[in-house]
Formats: structure tokens, C-alpha cells, sequence
């Protein structure tokens, strides 16, 4: 018999959605934060939930065989120091399609001016507004695994021309051409819009830099839905106040929630969203778990499975 243990905020959700789909040989216990886990993770040896609150009971996870994250980001579980003797599964295949809706809601917003629009309209001033094509534009994508490759789906829709930046430079179908980490200056000049999607490694730390922001240029617009980490939020704010480049998106930070004090909430040309153009259905992870206990079941190799060396 595995014994399961769901800790999250919604575990009873998570639970419901699991009770339907009566898995065999599966106990349950739930926990809504890591207090109310420290006596229930010793018998555990299966773990799903919220990253932040299971990282800190691996120590106590005596029986433990495999962790399900509910979350894409898995660095709680790659901090120095702690266990990796057992498997971790992520996410993925499943925030393509939100994150996606998320960048061209954005990349809309500033092609046709919507609040420029709306303001005309609350000021009853009939003005009309000039755009660009989509067609006539192109967009740069750092990071093409799942959630990349759906913005690169998008973005073909629109007949946009579509540039790709990948750690294995591999090429892919719907990306005209893809760049190297090396030559992501190259790549920045060459786009009027620079989404990141990069994981939190130590190769991806401040990738976007100033000089990544110079060559994006005045008319470019960097969207972020990756990680804070990949940015060097100085250089950033710095290009935004001096209007080196048109404007950004911003959906995550390198400090979580952004501080007060950040000045990149007084600046007009910014979007600042709290950390969700893409959240966790659980309707989803536990479709995504059903499978993957399935694999674990026949002692099969799991899907998602993370390298703790490379942190995704």
C-alpha cells in the first residue's frame, strides 16, 4: 500500500479530484502547511504538493520514493544541502496555454493601445489611435520547452516571426531560427518583443542584462514570465526610466512580492502582474499525478522527471 501525502493550501481540493479517480493501492492524508505535515511525512512515501512547504520535511521523509510538484518552479527542492535520493517530477504541458494567453493579452494591449484608448474614452475625445500589423512584427522566445514552443504557436497564428533561444540551440518548427545563450544580444536586436521563459538556474542569473536591453532598443518590449532571477533588475529599471527600450511586462520578480520601495512601480511605461499569467488548477496536476502513479505503479520511468544538477 503507497501512503500519499498532499500538502498544500488546497489539499482537500487536490484530494477530492483524487477520491474520483480511486487509485489503487493509495492512502491519503492531507496537510495545508508544513506544521500541520511534520508528523504525517514519516509515513509518507509518496509526496505531492506546493514546493515551499514539502522542501522543508524532506529531512523527515523517512519512507520517501517520489515528490510530485504542483508548481513549475522546483527550486525550493535544488537548495544546497538537501536530499536527492528519491524522484522529482514537475510540471509541464500544462501552463502553455496560459501563459501564452497572458503574453498576447500584453503584446495586444501595447499594439493597440488599449488604456491610450480608454483613456480617450472616459475623456469622451474621439481619437483614433495608430497600431501595427502583427503580421509585420516579430518576437523573441527565451526558453522553448513546452510553455515556449505554445507562445511560438501563438505568435505563428498571427504570421509574427518567430525567434527562439534554447541552452541545446535545437531547431524547431514553428521558430524561424534559434540562438544560442551566447548570442542572445544578437537575437534581442532582431525583435520588437523579448519574452523570457527561462527556469531558475545559475546559468540563466541576470541573462537579461543591459546589454540585452540596449539591443532590444527603444522600440522593443521585454515580457517576463519566467524568473526574477534572469533579470538584472538595475539594468532593467535603469533602461525603462531612460526609455531604452519601449516598455516591459512583469510577472515575476527577483524578490517576491515586489517591495514597496521597488521604483519599477512608479514607472509608466511597465506592467507589473503578482506572479500569475499562470496559476495551478488542480484539476490539472492531478491528471498529470494519475499518470505518473500509473508509471510508478508498473515501475515504470516517470514523466517530468527534474535533474537536481540542472534544476528543471
Amino acid at each position: 500500500m503507497n501512503k500519499l501525502l498532499i500538502v498544500s493550501k488546497d489539499a482537500e481540493e487536490y484530494a477530492n479530484h483524487l477520491r474520483y479517480r480511486n487509485l489503487p493501492a493509495l492512502q491519503m492524508s492531507m496537510a495545508q502547511n508544513t506544521e500541520q505535515a511534520q508528523e504525517l511525512i514519516t509515513d509518507a512515501n509518496i509526496v505531492l504538493g506546493t514546493p515551499a512547504l514539502v522542501a522543508p520535511l524532506l529531512h523527515k521523509a523517512d519512507k520517501l520514493q517520489w515528490v510530485q510538484s504542483s508548481f513549475a518552479g522546483i527550486e525550493p527542492f535544488c537548495s544546497a544541502g538537501l536530499r536527492t535520493d528519491y524522484r522529482l517530477t514537475g510540471v509541464k504541458d500544462i501552463f502553455g496555454s496560459l501563459m501564452s494567453e497572458y503574453v498576447f493579452a500584453y503584446l495586444l494591449a501595447f499594439e493597440r493601445n488599449v488604456l491610450a484608448t480608454r483613456d480617450n474614452q472616459l475623456n469622451k475625445q474621439w481619437q483614433t489611435m495608430p497600431y501595427r500589423r502583427l503580421e509585420f512584427l516579430s518576437i523573441g522566445i527565451c526558453g522553448l520547452g513546452s510553455i515556449g514552443q505554445q507562445i511560438a504557436k501563438t505568435a505563428m497564428h498571427f504570421n509574427m516571426k518567430v525567434l527562439g533561444l534554447s541552452r541545446s540551440a535545437t531547431q524547431l518548427p514553428m521558430v524561424e531560427k534559434v540562438f544560442s545563450p551566447s548570442e542572445i544580444c544578437h537575437l534581442a536586436k532582431q525583435v520588437d518583443y523579448l519574452v523570457t521563459v527561462l527556469p531558475n538556474t545559475p546559468e540563466t542569473h541576470g541573462i537579461i542584462n543591459r546589454d540585452v536591453l540596449d539591443a532590444l532598443g527603444p522600440t522593443g518590449v521585454f515580457i517576463n514570465v519566467g524568473r526574477g532571477a534572469a533579470v538584472d533588475e538595475y539594468a532593467l529599471i535603469n533602461a525603462l526610466k531612460t526609455k531604452a527600450i519601449r516598455g516591459a511586462v512583469l510577472d515575476v520578480f527577483q524578490t517576491e512580492p515586489l517591495p514597496q520601495e521597488s521604483p519599477l512601480w512608479e514607472l509608466e511605461n511597465v506592467f507589473i502582474t503578482p506572479h500569475n499569467s499562470a496559476i495551478t488548477f488542480a484539476e490539472d496536476i492531478v491528471e498529470l499525478f494519475c499518470e505518473n502513479y500509473r508509471l510508478f505503479q508498473a515501475g515504470e520511468a516517470l514523466n517530468y522527471i527534474v535533474d537536481f544538477d540542472r534544476q528543471y
